[in-house]
């Protein structure tokens, strides 16, 4: 840990007022919810903290997962999720309002950007937008290729490169991301975690202060990097895919390791 971080850490209050939550692997694991996950959000809800819960899976709406936590026993309203899509969407529509994009995607994605006024098409968009599907198609990469090729922007979601399944891993956008700049020759902007602006504007969604937030998480390369580089207190729990063993082969350490979210209830 730098100097830096430490006087940082050091200033930051021991008891949060704003709580950035990673989903997978901090909540819930698969269908289930993980160790403490229902008395922290029950505590946070009580004591009427400010909270988000955030995402890099961009295939699902915010209602989808929502519906998801529900169902582990989590009660989580939609308007408290934050996932890449949505931050890709509101960093797209900063950057050009209204304007078009080819999409790689399923309904989390492009229910994001036909909310912030953008219009989906395949003639001469002004953006290829990649996120994460089950049915990526050689055909619709081709059609990538070929727009990002005659001059379209191109942006992905989020770079992770795999998800976890029952059979072994599965390809994920920052795989068919690698594929089209290695067609191309372009390089995507990634928007989700790592990249710190999906925390910001996630800080900007509830008007909170990086300051006075901390970030908990399972990933020590998209969590513990993207709050660490957004100046938040990063917690990182080891019911996710990063163990006890995994964190010394870092050049950098969260703020605190913890078993589950369950050990930080009574900071609430």
């Amino acid at each position: 840990m730098t100097a830096e971080q430490e006087e940082r850490d050091a200033a930051t209050p021991e008891t949060p007022s704003t709580w950035l939550l990673d989903m997978d692997g901090v909540l819930v694991h698969e269908d289930t919810a993980l160790p403490g996950a229902q008395e922290f959000i029950g505590r946070l809800r009580e004591n009427e903290v400010p909270f988000l819960v955030l995402t890099n899976n961009s295939m699902y709406t915010r209602r989808d997962l929502a519906a998801r936590l529900s169902d582990a026993g989590l009660e989580v309203p939609e308007h408290q999720i934050w996932t890449s899509a949505v931050a890709t969407a509101r960093f797209l529509s900063n950057q050009v309002p209204e304007a078009s994009a080819y999409v790689l995607g399923e309904a989390g994605l492009t229910t994001a950007l036909h909310e912030v006024g953008y219009t989906l098409t395949g003639s001469d968009p002004d953006f290829v937008v990649l996120g994460e599907t089950r049915t990526y198609s050689f055909q619709n990469i081709t059609k990538a290729v070929q727009l990002v090729d005659r001059g379209a922007r191109f942006i992905a979601t989020n770079p992770d490169v795999t998800a976890p399944s029952q059979d072994g891993p599965l390809p994920t956008t920052g795989s068919v991301a690698a594929l089209i700049k290695a067609a191309t020759g372009q390089k995507p902007y990634f928007v989700g975690k790592p990249n710190p602006i999906m925390i910001r504007s996630a800080l900007n969604r509830i008007e909170a202060h990086s300051e006075t937030t901390a970030i908990v998480g399972d990933n020590m390369d998209t969590d513990i990097v993207a709050g660490m580089e957004a100046g938040l207190r990063t917690y990182l729990v080891l019911t996710g895919s990063t163990g006890p063993a995994d964190v010394t082969t870092f050049a950098y350490r969260p703020s605190e390791i913890i078993d589950s979210i369950g050990a930080l209830v009574e900071r609430v």
